[in-house]
């Protein structure tokens, strides 16, 4: 299992209800997409100053393999949400972290 894990420093200027309408769109993908298995999201709530380097939010989704994450990049709806996640992060592209962890 794949999990793919996404933080986002987002733009003061992205609303709570932003926030939550691309989380939505992320999870909306699960539709059509093979070895889809888990999908939690939102903000950032850890309590050790510091140690969250201005990410403020983001998503962990669990997918079945390799080949579901290779289908989940590949998506054309998941390209378009990630333009979405990439203009609502602070500094663009700097503004998002992907972490993904094969357990």
């Amino acid at each position: 299992m794949i999990k793919h894990c996404v933080f986002i420093r987002f733009k003061d200027s992205v609303t709570l209800q932003q926030r939550a309408e691309l989380y939505a769109a992320i999870h909306a993908l699960h539709h059509h997409l093979p070895g889809w298995l888990n999908y939690v999201a939102g903000a950032n709530v850890t309590v050790e100053a510091g140690m969250d380097k201005g990410f403020n939010g983001g998503f962990v989704l669990d997918l079945a393999d390799a080949a579901a994450r290779t289908a989940y990049l590949a998506d054309a709806q998941h390209q378009r949400i990630g333009q979405q996640l990439v203009a609502a992060a602070e500094g663009g592209l700097a503004g998002i972290l992907v972490f993904d962890l094969e357990v």
